[in-house]
């Protein structure tokens, strides 16, 4: 109910001697309410400043863990195709380790092949490894045994500046058998 300001004006004029004339109108009462609403117009403002960083923190936390999971399944999807790229190349490859990584390395485009960490095991082995490259390993590639291909890749959840874990580290591993 809108009550137009020259009647809430008369009103008080009449308010102060309400006692002799009785109880007060609904008009009165409206004034009365629409004096409450004018004193608390602020209120909003000061919720909303309070709330909103509070919120923002919130949602740019989601958003830093949504960046982990999804580099975590990007990993992990590097991995598989690295793996199945080396279960494909057994017989024509002569430096597994290598091939693997420039595999994985093309799955995972976004990633910094710096920090990649890539082990490949093969028929339970796991050659010695100089930077990405395993010369000489490829007899371990026989037909009918298992090849895992593992990669570490590290996480940093931050939001604003502050980093929530140090030692965030994301594991990937995927066997494949040799046919």
């Amino acid at each position: 109910m809108k009550i137009p300001s020259g009647l809430c004006q008369r009103e008080k004029a009449t308010m102060r001697g309400w006692n002799r004339a009785g109880p007060p109108t609904r008009a009165i009462a409206g004034c009365r309410i629409l004096a409450r609403l004018r004193n608390s117009e602020g209120g909003a403002l000061v919720e909303m400043a309070l709330v909103l960083p509070v919120f923002m923190l919130v949602m740019t936390g989601i958003f830093s863990i949504g960046t982990a999971y999804s580099n975590q399944l990007t990993l992990t999807q590097a991995v598989g195709s690295g793996a199945q790229y080396l279960q494909q190349i057994r017989t024509s490859t002569t430096d597994p380790c290598s091939d693997t990584f420039t595999a994985i390395k093309n799955a995972a485009p976004g990633f910094s092949t710096a920090n990649l960490n890539v082990t490949v095991t093969m028929n339970g082995v796991t050659p010695t490894q100089t930077g990405n490259s395993c010369a000489g390993a490829q007899t371990n590639l026989a037909e009918g045994t298992t090849v895992s291909v593992a990669a570490t890749y590290p996480c940093n959840i931050s939001v604003y500046g502050f980093k929530f874990s140090s030692s965030c580290l994301l594991n990937a591993q995927v066997s494949e058998y040799e046919y």
